[in-house]
């Protein structure tokens, strides 16, 4: 997963990593350390939290894998115009 990739979708939707974790489900005296090691890159969250994160974040999973900037730009386009259908 790329760190900077959850990062960048938590402030897009203006959550703190505290209020972040805990909609994914992790425990509220730990939410914001874990979430803070996933954005840094000093630990990653196995592949059910990142599902559980791309929901609340509203971007598909595969959004934190895709290694070039300019193919997630495209993956948020397309996933934009096509969840509703």
């Amino acid at each position: 997963m790329l760190a900077h990739r959850l990062k960048e979708a938590r402030l897009r939707k203006g959550l703190s990593q505290q209020k972040l974790g805990v909609l994914a489900q992790i425990d509220e005296a730990t939410a914001s350390a874990r979430m803070n090691q996933y954005e840094r890159g000093i630990h990653v969250p196995d592949f059910e939290l990142v599902c559980r994160l791309a929901v609340i974040l509203d971007v598909p999973s595969c959004y934190f894998y895709t290694v070039e900037d300019e193919l997630a730009r495209l993956v948020l386009a397309w996933y934009s115009q096509h969840k509703s259908h």
